[in-house]
Formats: C-alpha cells, structure tokens, sequence
C-alpha cells in the first residue's frame, strides 16, 4: 500500500462561513475524515504549514512547500497539496521548476466548494488525488481536479465558479480518473533518466505587464529600478504599438542594455504567440534579444522567468534554459530554435 504526504495549505477546500465570508479553517486531518475510503489504498499523513487563501500565497510559500516534499522525499511514495483554486496553477507552475526529474507524484488539488459541504467538488478531489498518487505510473507536478490530471506548467483556471475549473492549455490533459480507475493519455516516466532535483531560489523581482490599446512606453521606464524582468501581455500572436513619443522599443532598448529580460507572451489562452508574423512584432524580436513564451501558459512564464534569475541565470544562458522544456512547459520553441 502506497505511503501519501498530504500537505494542507487552507483554501476553499478547507473553509468554512464567517460572517466576514469564507475562511480556511479545517485542518488536514479533518480533511482526510472526509474520505475515509484511501484507506483502502493508500496510507496518509498529514501536516499544514499554513492555512490561507492562495490569494495569500506567494513565492516564500512555494519554497516551504517543495522544500517538505524534498526533507519528506525518502519517506514517501507521493504527495499531495491541498491548496486554493485563484493561484493554484502559479503554485503548480513553480513546483514544475523547484522539483524537476521527479519520478514521485506530487499532486495539488482544491475545490470550488468546502469539503463540509453537503454537495461540494471536494470530496471528489482530494479522493482523486489520493488515487493519482497511489498509482505506480504516476510522477512528477500535476493538478488533479474535476476528474482531470492536468501537467502542472499547462493548468490555468478558466472558470470561477464552475465544478470544471481547470483546462489544460496548449497540450493534452495527462490523465483522466473515472470510476476509481486512472486511465492516462501520456505516459513518460521512462523517460526520466536524471536523479530528482530541488531548487531553492526564486526572484520575486518579476513583474507581469498587460498591455491595452493606448499604453506607451513609458510605464516600463518606471518599474526599471524595481525589477529584474518583465514578462509582457501582448496582443494577437504578439507585437508592441509604436505610437507616440514614448515607444516600447526605446524602453525595451534600456531594460535590455542594463541586463534585464524582456519576455514576450500573449493575453490570447489558445495557441501561443508567433512574433515572426506581423511586422509590430518581427521588427521586435529582431532588434532585441527578447525571449518567446510562444505556447507556454502566462502562469508558467512567469514562474520559470522567476526560478531561472532565482538560480543566478543571466543573459544568452537564461534564454537556453527557458526554452528548454520543463515538464511540457514549451513546445513551439523546439522547432523554432
């Protein structure tokens, strides 16, 4: 019988009605009185480093949290992370890049409604995860939820509300879990030949710019003093609006020349950018040395521009090591490059 490491971080999942609205207040042993039936194929302990809103979840957490799963490594045979459903796929994305050839399972689940709930998605969830995990073809950063075993580079939250939150974008869903079977579309672990790797670092120094018709170039100007890389919302397939006095190239000229990285992405969700198109974007890459988040999710640009300058990367190196595919992060890359 598979040994499980339930790690609680609060949530929806674990909330409950306070007259200020919901709060994370079940604890992770709580949580696993809710499905009683793992125990008849997994056995799981449980801690909680913190219970918040992942509203409240930021970079020092993803680092307790991979840094359980590496002292807890040895002891278990998968992990699973109850956690809230707004930044899930950010903490999915970073655990992607912080545990990296990892033939174990770490799973991270939520729901849209409490687990003490008569009817709520939560209960099915954390079952699912439990599963997931216990199954021996099982590894590396996914998201359970919904019935889906999402990569943990490619989740992002489509749906506020919706039981089906979660879609996998750009690449297919590795898994599904139906009738307490796992049945899986992807199969890779044979192909990791590398011992696990954890990572320790990440720069929080990394700001994500949305542009909207009429923004000029001097908004990048004001953030170059507290910030070591931009990652930038385009339109369309990607480009930059030239108009007016204060261009984007002027000011993507200086973040360049003082070291910084420019990352080019797009606010289109379904199937990435390609600045080689349009002349607003061609003219771009061209003149400087941006990086191409071409299919990535925005979540895991960001999270991978933040564990690379974390990992002390800099300049031709940061651009090699962010087009080298992480967990399924990127695909257009490889046969651009």
């Amino acid at each position: 019988m598979k040994k499980i490491f339930l790690i609680a971080t609060g949530g929806t999942i674990a909330s409950e009605h306070t007259a200020e609205g919901l709060e994370p207040q079940i604890t992770a042993e709580e949580l696993l009185a809710y499905v009683p039936e793992a125990k008849d194929f997994c056995q799981v302990t449980a801690c909680q480093p913190f219970g918040l809103d992942s509203t409240n979840i930021c970079q020092e957490h993803w680092l307790i949290l991979a840094g359980l799963v590496e002292e807890h490594y040895d002891e278990y045979d998968g992990f699973v992370i109850c956690h809230g459903t707004d930044t899930m796929a950010y903490t999915a994305a970073a655990l992607s890049y912080l545990i990296q050839n990892n033939l174990k399972p770490v799973v991270i689940t939520g729901a849209q409604k409490p687990i003490n709930l008569e009817i709520t998605d939560a209960r099915l969830n954390l079952r699912d995860s439990l599963r997931f995990a216990s199954d021996d073809r099982a590894h590396g950063v996914n998201i359970v939820f919904g019935g889906k075993v999402i990569a943990g580079t490619r989740a992002k939250k489509e749906r506020s509300k919706s039981y089906n939150a979660f879609s996998s974008i750009n690449y297919p869903d590795i898994a599904v879990i139906q009738d307490r079977r796992v049945i899986f579309y992807i199969e890779d672990r044979n192909q990791i030949r590398e011992r696990v790797r954890f990572y320790h670092g990440m720069d929080t120094r990394v700001f994500l710019l949305k542009l909207i018709p009429g923004m000029d170039g001097r908004i990048l100007n004001r953030m170059s003093e507290d910030y070591d890389a931009v990652v930038i919302e385009s339109f369309g397939v990607g480009g930059l609006p030239a108009y007016g006095e204060h261009s984007f190239a002027d000011a993507i000229d200086r973040w360049c020349r003082d070291g910084k990285k420019v990352i080019m992405a797009t606010q289109v969700t379904h199937e990435g950018s390609d600045m080689e198109v349009y002349q607003v974007g061609k003219a771009i890459k061209d003149r400087f040395p941006v990086v191409e988040a071409f299919d990535m999710t925005l979540e895991a640009a960001v999270t991978k521009t933040m564990w690379l300058l974390g990992c002390g990367i800099k300049g031709e190196a940061f651009d090699a090591g962010f087009y080298r595919t992480v967990n399924h992060d990127i695909l257009l890359a490889e046969q651009e490059t």
